[in-house]
């Protein structure tokens, strides 16, 4: 333990930060739950719904480099700009005021930015768990102790599902943002008056400008970015939006139960997450392993697409549950992208490796989200239920394929990884 801080004060941060962390992956999937109410409050399509749901992707890639950037500066002798208190102080006030705006917006305009204001503010959660890490734990416990630490935070896209289907029947999808804005001030508020803070200190940006632009020009980076933008743009577009409203027209579920299989999927993609990296750890091999993984996530599609294909035909709860729990777990595979882009590149630059590598898990969702409602909208008849648009089996086949074909160009792109044997290969010449 760094002796800057004791362990009480450092757990305590470290719960705040986590706490928030959870927080940005509720608003991570929540519009799925409430995609219907979004569509039928503010008269969109599904353009427009994929535009409002992606904007908060939108600036979560923004992030990712700085994020890398600061995860390679951080550690008792290099402590950043501002400490944890301020950074989860600020974040949380962004973030409150994002979701009340989302919660309380008369129009689609106001909704857009107050989503895109929670995106922003919760976008540095992360940057202040490292930090709390960095300062209270022994480094070597670092890799570890962060995993744990997303693995809770996934707790919050299980929270997006069907619980957050039920307080939306039970309050209204508005008053569910307020009082989690309202959070979000609590949380900040409580982070200001107990989370300790760092000294200040100062970065060298020549130094980090060099290593980033080291990271970018290694060819043996890229194809985990690919991959991440492929196979997690389809994991996050379809359970972080069109899933419930998917399941509840073409599957005949209520919002509560197609809310319910969105909880199972991100449950799966939580133990998969912690999963595969022991797994890779212990077999010693990382392209292997997300190579078999994600040619898993891509089969699971093919059932989806098969039933947009039978006109009719729906498949029995039983196996609806058993393919987002498998499809839960297989997606998590790309999570090994981080560790193969920290050991094709200089040990000192892992955070900006895994940033420029994740930047691609956030840019595929930003996509396809959007993209799948404009397909739709080009086949669809006009049929409205509420206020609802009404999607053909036609219209869903045209989404789902989108989905497909992208989760199949990333394992295509995991072909090109790296096999790096789970050890760093890169040498003064590049990779070997």
């Amino acid at each position: 333990m760094n002796p800057a801080a004791t362990r009480p004060a450092v757990l305590l941060g470290l719960g705040m930060a986590i706490a928030a962390y959870l927080l940005s992956f509720f608003h991570r999937v929540a519009p799925a739950a409430i995609s219907g109410d979004l569509q039928a409050t503010f008269a969109i399509g599904g353009a427009q719904l994929g535009t409002l749901a992606a904007t908060y992707f939108y600036v979560y890639t923004l992030m990712q480099i700085p994020t890398g950037v600061l995860a390679d500066t951080l550690g008792p002798r290099r402590i950043l700009f501002w400490g944890p208190r301020r950074i989860l102080f600020w974040g949380g006030l962004v973030a409150g005021v994002g979701a009340i705006l989302f919660g309380l917006a008369p129009s689609f305009e106001l909704a857009f930015a107050g989503r895109t204001l929670v995106g922003l503010g919760v976008s540095v959660t992360f940057i202040a768990m490292l930090k709390l890490l960095a300062l209270g734990f022994d480094e070597r416990r670092f890799a570890t102790l962060t995993g744990l630490c997303m693995l809770i935070g996934n707790l919050g896209s299980i929270l997006a599902g069907a619980p957050l289907a039920w307080a939306t029947q039970a309050a209204g999808w508005r008053q569910v943002f307020v009082v989690v804005g309202l959070l979000s001030f609590a949380l900040a508020f409580a982070s200001r008056a107990w989370v300790i803070e760092t000294p200040a200190g100062k970065v060298d940006r020549a130094a980090w400008l060099t290593g980033l632009a080291s990271v970018l020009k290694n060819r043996a980076t890229w194809p985990g970015f690919f991959a991440n933008a492929g196979l997690s743009g389809a994991f996050f577009a379809f359970a972080g939006l069109w899933a419930v409203p998917y399941l509840t027209q073409m599957h005949g579920m209520s919002r509560a139960t197609a809310s319910s299989h969105v909880s199972i999927y991100f449950l799966g993609f939580a133990f998969g997450s912690a999963l595969w990296g022991r797994v890779s750890d212990a077999l010693g091999k990382r392209k292997a392993v997300a190579l078999a993984v994600s040619g898993l996530h891509v089969l699971g599609w093919a059932t989806w697409l098969w039933a947009t294909w039978q006109a009719g035909s729906t498949l029995p709860p039983a196996a609806t549950y058993a393919l987002c729990i498998v499809m839960g777990l297989a997606s998590a595979g790309f999570t090994l992208s981080w560790a193969s882009a920290k050991e094709v590149n200089p040990p000192q630059l892992s955070g900006m490796a895994t940033s420029v590598v994740n930047v691609g898990v956030f840019l595929g969702p930003a996509i396809l989200q959007p993209m799948v409602g404009w397909l739709m909208e080009r086949t669809w008849d006009g049929r409205m239920d509420a206020g609802v648009r009404i999607y053909s089996a036609t219209d869903w086949r045209n989404g789902m394929m989108l989905l497909a074909a992208a989760a199949m160009a990333g394992w295509c792109a995991t072909l090109l990884v790296k096999e790096t044997g789970c050890r760093n290969i890169y040498n003064s010449r590049g990779e070997k």
